[in-house]
């Protein structure tokens, strides 16, 4: 399905051995302040970044930075990663669970400004996902902020390529599957220094700028290995973003002949990401998937049916899903990396025209 590919052994030996000189190996060492601020740099003046163990991790830790009342609701979609939903549990929250919208596949700011009036108790927040990378209308999201005063946090975990405004608060993932990785990590990017500032604590057992702990907190700092990867990984981004924007080109050439299949708005022309998931004629994605199958090609249904399916969040208060149904049964995820072959390509695109005749 992927073949994540993380920066050569030469391209990370220049940080290593940086590492080497300063025998500074974690707890906010020179390289990771050195990837926090390149990090920073997308965002724009203003910006701050920090890092964390995993995207679950910066979730979580910004909903509790952001001192919600404890068991309010958080909206959130349930065509979703199950991290969002795991994130929202473990700051004290309850999900939400509202319905995405049809095209986007994303929370719409109208649509949850006017189901708030039926939540079933006090919302103090909501997560919009960027779905699959594609980020939301962010503009749209803080006039609902200025509207309703619930607090937005966007959930950009597949979203490097589009995370370049940190308005409003937001989490991307630099997990070894996504366009821009070094294994393990994630990381907020806001242009709130307080909430900066809150965040960066809770990573640290409460520390800030003592050995004093201020607050119940945790341990979810990076060490300077992973910013070596990450480092590294930056280096080469401009040149790997590239790779990653022909390979989309090219199986949205190769699938053009199968018109049943559409494509997110945007991938691969606009942003790029590092998965592949298409939309089907709706109920089609058992049966698609089937004959891929048969002819060796693996698919996935990266969010399942999405998270209110699962039994950790089964007894989550939601709303109507009839959308996020919908997609469970007529997407799927088609194998994609960044070196994606033309024999793998025309192989999909046989498979699905075969799945899929006109």
């Amino acid at each position: 399905m992927a073949r994540p590919r993380l920066p050569a052994a030469e391209d990370i030996l220049p940080y290593l051995q940086r590492i080497d000189t300063a025998r500074w190996y974690s707890n906010f060492g020179p390289l990771l302040m050195e990837l926090e601020t390149r990090l920073a740099h997308r965002f724009g003046d203003g910006a701050q970044v920090v890092t964390a163990v995993n995207a679950t991790q910066a979730l979580t830790l910004t909903l509790k930075a952001m001192d919600l009342p404890a068991g309010s609701l958080c909206a959130t979609p349930s065509w979703t990663f199950v991290a969002t939903a795991h994130a929202v549990r473990q700051a004290g929250l309850t999900p939400w669970f509202v319905d995405v919208d049809a095209e986007t596949w994303m929370l719409d700011p109208a649509v949850v400004r006017e189901r708030l009036a039926h939540a079933p108790g006090p919302v103090s927040a909501v997560i919009p996902v960027a779905a699959f990378g594609h980020m939301p209308d962010l503009a749209a999201w803080r006039a609902f902020q200025d509207e309703t005063a619930v607090r937005v946090l966007i959930d950009a975990a597949a979203a490097f390529d589009g995370a370049v405004d940190a308005s409003l608060p937001m989490v991307v993932s630099l997990h070894a599957t996504k366009v821009l990785g070094l294994g393990e990590g994630g990381f907020l990017a806001t242009g709130d220094p307080e909430l900066a500032r809150r965040v960066r604590r809770l990573t640290s057992f409460g520390f800030d700028g003592s050995r004093e702990a201020l607050c119940v907190a945790t341990n979810a700092k990076l060490s300077e290995y992973a910013a070596a990867v990450g480092l590294a990984a930056l280096d080469g981004w401009p040149a790997d973003r590239l790779r990653w924007f022909m390979a989309a080109q090219a199986l949205r050439r190769a699938l053009a002949a199968v018109p049943q299949v559409r494509f997110q708005s945007g991938w691969g022309s606009r942003w790029t990401t590092s998965v592949c998931v298409v939309g089907l004629p709706d109920g089609t994605a058992d049966m698609v998937e089937a004959v891929l199958q048969a002819e060796g090609v693996d698919t996935r249904r990266w969010w399942g049916e999405g998270c209110h399916i699962g039994p950790a969040f089964a007894e989550c208060p939601r709303d109507r899903l009839l959308n996020t149904e919908s997609l469970a049964r007529s997407t799927i995820g088609l194998p994609f990396a960044i070196d994606l072959t033309a024999a793998q390509i025309e192989r999909m695109a046989t498979a699905l025209a075969q799945a899929l005749p006109r």
